[in-house]
């Protein structure tokens, strides 16, 4: 999937090898002024991002088993969010607090406390990611992440957007969703630090209704690293964050460098940029939401 200025496009391989794209409305383009304030835009860009990629992933499940005119019924989808909120705030909020305040009871300063909470989330996360990469069906998801990555890359450099001139370019990038969720998690350690002296459930709440803005602000330290990336010490803060990456990108291969082509080339015409020298999308059929 990629996202433009006024609509984001999803190419998705079908069983037979063709290509199916999705193009996907940018709602945001519309909002008002406000919404585009620092922090704010953080919110809104969340809000936007996870509207985007609800139908990405229905438009990429009804493809994969081969009915693109049959959407997921809403209950389901419904039960499906609900299902993973769940887990998410499960493992990643509950289970670290619930550790850290074991060893509150036992003596533990609140700062120690604190600690032991953010590093058992950070931990979580990468061991959730390293576990999910060892799953043949993943480890093909994140080499079309990769293949994302190589392409806007390309692109960025002013390359010829066609599989030969992509394939050298690297699979890291520094606006990478897996790096926002290490930055999330460090923004998170202090921002958590002003509800610390809470009892423990007041204080699961309170972070549960933080994790926006954690968010909100953690999409502003990211938009600050990417536009600063050719600095030096950017790219120094930012090595341990863009390591995680080889963790959920691989090597693709050609037919998943020409997916993420057919995805950019309609995105960059809807937003008036000419490609260079892109290869022809292979789609067999395009819908709009």
């Amino acid at each position: 999937m990629m996202r433009g200025r006024q609509q984001a496009t999803v190419a998705v391989r079908r069983p037979d090898g063709a290509l199916a794209v999705k193009h996907i409305p940018v709602a945001a383009q519309t909002w008002p002024a406000w919404t585009r304030r620092p922090v704010i835009r953080g919110l809104a860009g969340l809000w936007e991002a996870v509207r985007i990629g609800k139908q990405a992933l229905d438009f990429s499940a009804t493809v994969a088993v081969g009915d693109q005119d049959q959407d997921l019924h809403p209950v389901a989808q419904f039960g499906i969010l609900a299902v993973a909120l769940g887990i998410a705030v499960g493992v990643f909020v509950l289970l670290p607090s619930l550790i850290a305040n074991y060893a509150a009871e036992h003596g533990a300063p609140v700062l120690v406390r604190e600690m032991i909470e953010g590093a058992i989330n950070l931990l979580l996360v990468m061991a959730y990611i390293y576990a999910i990469s060892r799953l043949r069906d993943i480890q093909r998801v994140f080499g079309y992440h990769g293949a994302e990555h190589k392409v806007i890359n390309a692109y960025e450099a002013g390359a010829p957007l066609t599989v030969e001139a992509v394939r050298q370019f690297s699979r890291i990038h520094p606006r990478c969703g897996t790096s926002f969720l290490v930055i999330a998690a460090l923004i998170g350690f202090v921002m958590f630090l002003s509800v610390s002296g809470l009892p423990l459930w007041p204080r699961i709440g309170a972070r549960i209704m933080l994790i926006p803005l954690v968010a909100a602000v953690a999409f502003e330290a990211m938009r600050f690293a990417a536009a600063h990336y050719h600095r030096p010490w950017v790219r120094r803060l930012l090595t341990p964050a863009l390591a995680t990456q080889h963790l959920t990108t691989r090597e693709p291969d050609d037919a998943m460098i020409a997916t993420a082509i057919a995805a950019l080339v309609p995105v960059l015409e809807a937003d008036g940029v000419a490609s260079a020298a892109a290869e022809a999308p292979e789609a067999t059929f395009a819908v709009t939401a």
